[in-house]
């Protein structure tokens, strides 16, 4: 098949962000089918492609996969205004890709949900099917987060509907998700659950540990590695800090890792608040995370305390920190905190606090900093769990029997579109 593969926000492996599309489109190369990503410029993003643009695009083709990459710059430094042209921008210039070839399929995946605007077009005009990727699911996140305009969440409304509606496949990174799109009527015999998973060969134990300057070799480190957001809430990592040097205690160093609109604010109010246990480094391309990942001692999960995050989040980074070895303290109840405490028989490999508990998270990173053999012995469950369930070639290959069934499935009735 001849594949359009939709990510506004792709990287490849030399990027600092997550790598998920890569991983998949690499499993569908090696099936047999032609790839061909369309991507803008993501924040932390690196493609791989070398030379200028050209009307405002460039390709090339990279490990068997065609790159497409628009220059639309993107991310979450941006405020809502920008990011909105963005995706607006992406979801015009992408229309016209899927519009100017004919494709077998295309693969549309969110955020931003208008990422499903030329697959829409291009079932619509060409009758190409399409497969609806929910990494987070639009609008449902975004207005309990109270993050966009009341204009903007009604626009989403039936943009989303159509695309639960007339996908050809749906794939949901949790059942949350999954969830949310049968409440918008997707035919449940099209909707498939492929998590987030966990490079193996990327992050473990076979990785030298380096860890940066200024950090000591007496500390035990916790590491959060990821977006510097709203939605990360990390403010509760700021206040666990301060609670931990309130008690004296100073064998805890916390390592904010990677970028964001709320970076700056973060950095001031450490400083402000004179937290010398809190170090915040910029985003880290992924080889150099997995040696950050083996030198640390703990990996940290943070989100705001938003009740539908429990659900409908699947967080990257834990899957990064499993495949690590680290234990994990998270805020999280509800689906992460259920992936710590199975243990698969080995026991569980992290510790899961309530939502907006900064006093519960110093307390876990203080029990991990006072049991080393038991904290470590956390880390061989979640490498062992990450081999059993979370191995991402395993849910590539699930990943590639979902569009190939959705490439064959009979169109999505008129009528369901219409309801």
């Amino acid at each position: 098949m001849r594949i359009l593969y939709l990510h506004q926000h792709y990287s490849g492996p030399l990027g600092a962000t997550a790598t998920r599309s890569h991983a998949m489109a690499r499993a569908l190369v090696a099936a047999g089918h032609h790839v061909t990503i369309a991507c803008g410029q993501y924040a932390g993003a690196v493609t791989g492609l070398a030379g200028g643009f050209r009307h405002g695009r460039r390709d090339g083709v990279l490990h068997g996969i065609r790159l497409v990459e628009f220059a639309i710059p993107c991310g979450n430094h941006q405020d809502f205004a920008a990011r909105t042209l963005a995706f607006g921008r992406f979801a015009a210039a992408t229309t016209r890709l899927a519009l100017g070839s004919r494709w077998d399929l295309v693969i549309a995946s969110s955020t931003p949900l208008t990422v499903v605007v030329p697959a829409l077009v291009a079932r619509r005009m060409r009758g190409t099917p399409f497969v609806f990727e929910i990494r987070d699911p639009w609008p449902e996140l975004p207005r309990a987060m109270g993050a966009a305009p009341p204009l903007a969440l009604a626009a989403m409304e039936p943009l989303a509907t159509a695309a639960c509606r007339q996908a050809a496949g749906v794939v949901a990174l949790s059942e949350g998700m999954a969830e949310t799109a049968l409440a918008r009527g997707a035919d449940p015999a099209r909707v498939s659950v492929v998590p987030n998973g966990c490079d193996l060969d990327l992050f473990g134990p076979q990785v030298s540990p380096w860890r940066p300057d200024g950090v000591a070799a007496w500390e035990m480190l916790a590491v959060y590695a990821g977006a510097h957001g709203r939605a990360n809430g990390l403010d509760q990592l700021l206040d666990a800090a301060e609670a931990l040097l309130r008690r004296g205690d100073r064998r805890i160093r916390l390592l904010l890792v990677g970028e964001g609109a709320e970076k700056p604010r973060l950095r001031a109010e450490a400083a402000a608040r004179g937290l010398s246990n809190v170090t915040f480094m910029d985003g880290l391309p992924k080889l150099r995370l997995a040696a950050l990942l083996a030198g640390a001692q703990a990996g940290v999960q943070c989100l705001a305390p938003v009740p539908e995050f429990a659900e409908w989040t699947a967080p990257n980074k834990l899957m990064d920190y499993l495949a690590a070895g680290l234990p994990v303290v998270a805020n999280l109840p509800g689906r992460a905190a259920r992936l710590l405490a199975a243990g698969d028989g080995h026991g569980p490999c992290g510790i899961a606090t309530p939502p907006g508990d900064a006093a519960g998270l110093a307390d876990a990173l203080v029990w991990m900093a006072d049991n080393t053999a038991l904290r470590e012995a956390m880390g061989h469950a979640g490498r062992a769990q990450a081999q059993r369930r979370w191995d991402r070639r395993l849910l590539a290959a699930d990943f590639v029997r979902a569009v190939e069934t959705a490439a064959h499935a009979p169109a999505a009735a008129a009528e369901m579109a219409l309801a």
